[in-house]
């Protein structure tokens, strides 16, 4: 049997949304039941996991709705899970998927970026340094998920943004925001700053190198005063 034969419930939400195309809202569950010839117990069962995973919400007063579809919850309940059996191993082995595929797709998300896109992505740095240079100093962690995020913003692939989106959900569920040193976190931004100057250049060449070079820090950053990888 395969997942998809487990989850009925999964098909009979996409058959509607096929059907309603024009709209979001679902049946009630008494109606669902009846069409899958199941218990309303059973069908707030599958509706749970259909919840999980981002496909619809459920709300007082304006009943079940299909949501947009997003890869994103899928991945990042599946990670979580990997992070805690191993965290170091699986959080590797993502991150090098994740620089893989943004590497594959950069010069295509850059193509895409509007003129506004390349305002917000000046402006990310220059907060960016703001925080850095003062007194105290800020973590640009906002910024620089922001940052990332923005430049493939463009791209029509709902797989390709739910893993990077789940990348920096796991960056953050092992405390990789909080991170402290001063050294690294200029290091960081010095590539993040060549990036987006290249991209304003229409310079994607560049652009691509300096990625590829930020990418790799994240392989050779110190954590709590020793060499390590993560």
């Amino acid at each position: 049997m395969t997942l998809w034969e487990q989850f009925p419930f999964l098909e009979y939400l996409a058959s509607q949304a096929v059907q309603n195309s024009n709209g979001h809202h679902l049946p009630p569950l008494k109606e669902a039941g009846k069409a899958l010839g199941w218990s309303i117990t059973r069908v707030r069962e599958e509706l749970a996991v259909a919840k999980a995973l981002g496909f619809v919400e459920a709300r007082p007063r304006v009943g079940l709705r299909r949501l947009p579809y997003t890869f994103t919850p899928a991945v990042s309940l599946s990670l979580h899970y990997a992070l805690h059996l191993n965290q170091e191993k699986y959080f590797q082995q993502f991150a090098d998927l994740r620089k893989k595929i943004e590497a594959a797709y950069f010069h295509n998300a850059a193509r895409l970026l509007t003129a506004e896109d390349k305002e917000h992505l000046k402006a990310l740095v220059a907060t960016a340094w703001e925080q850095l240079r003062g007194n105290p100093i800020h973590i640009p962690h906002a910024e620089h998920r922001d940052l990332h995020l923005t430049i493939y913003r463009r791209l029509n692939n709902a797989f390709v943004q739910g893993i990077l989106e789940a990348y920096w959900e796991a960056y953050e569920a092992i405390g990789y925001n909080r991170y402290t040193d001063y050294t690294y976190l200029s290091k960081v931004w010095e590539y993040h700053q060549r990036i987006v100057e290249a991209i304003c250049a229409g310079d994607y060449d560049r652009g691509y190198q300096a990625l590829l070079e930020h990418t790799e820090l994240l392989y050779h950053r110190p954590l709590e005063g020793q060499s390590s990888t993560a």
